[in-house]
Formats: C-alpha cells, structure tokens, sequence
C-alpha cells in the first residue's frame, strides 16, 4: 500500500467535549496526519480566507475535507456552508456536516446548499470512531478528489 500525502482534516465545532472526541475518533483511526479545528463559522471562514490569526505562512494549510457542525455561534455550520459552496474556489473542498440534528428540514436544508455528506453524531465514542473510520475510507480511500484536496 502507497503512503497517503498528508490529509489536512478541518474540524468547525464550538463544543470543546464534542470537538475532542472528535479529534480522538480521528486520531484512533489514523485518518489524518493533521488536524486543525475552528470554534465557529466566522473563526472557519477566517482559516479557509487566511484572514487574521490564519494570514501567517502554513497557519492555514488547506483542508482535504471539512467536518462541520451545524450549531455554531456568531456564524453557524448553515451560513458557513453557503459561503464555501458559493466560492468557485472553495467549493471543491468536500464538506461534511457532523452534527446532533436528526433534524429532517437540517438535512434537507444542508443538501440544499451544496454539503457532500450529512452525518448525525453518534452518541458513545465507539460508535464515533466507527462512523469516522468510514468517512476516513470513503473520502480518502474510495473517493477520487481534485489536485490539491488531498
């Protein structure tokens, strides 16, 4: 097996406890190399612009995917999904919504707005790093992505 190029796993997610059992998930199942997250849709766009805190060199690498919640203060997972798939540029970067809505109109709204994926969290670790160690092989194994996403 060829070694994979390093994977840039963006994870947009205001809830500390949520956010390391994400990163945990994603650790445990080796599926990125590095992992740099965001506590808000402002804080992601910021990092996916290089505005701010992210204008330094290699402050901002660019993500092969994005992990985003939807519940975010300031702007949310929803608005932030908008701003990516409206920008010819950043709309190539695969975006999957991880978040605890089961909400229907939340998953409808998401596919409305260009998202790749619609994934409801679930609720024990396990079952997170089942559910993360299939998103790892789907977009990273499976999926062929465009030069520079992965």
């Amino acid at each position: 097996m060829e070694p994979r190029e390093t994977i840039v796993i963006l994870l947009a997610e205001d809830d500390p406890d949520d956010r390391m059992l994400t990163i945990r998930a994603l650790q445990h199942n080796r599926l990125a190399n590095d992992i740099k997250w965001v506590e808000d849709g402002e804080e992601l766009m910021d990092y996916l612009y290089r505005r701010g805190a992210y204008s330094g060199p290699g402050a901002a690498p660019r993500p092969g995917l994005i992990l985003l919640d939807l519940n975010m203060p300031r702007m949310d997972g929803r608005e932030a999904l908008q701003a990516i798939k409206a920008d010819p540029v950043l709309r190539r970067i695969p975006v999957v919504v991880l978040t605890t809505s089961r909400a229907e109109r939340d998953v409808v709204q998401s596919y409305d707005l260009g998202v790749n994926a619609f994934v409801t969290k679930p609720v024990t670790f396990e079952e997170l790093a089942g559910a993360i160690k299939v998103l790892g092989n789907f977009w990273f194994e499976i999926v062929k992505l465009p030069p520079g996403q992965a």
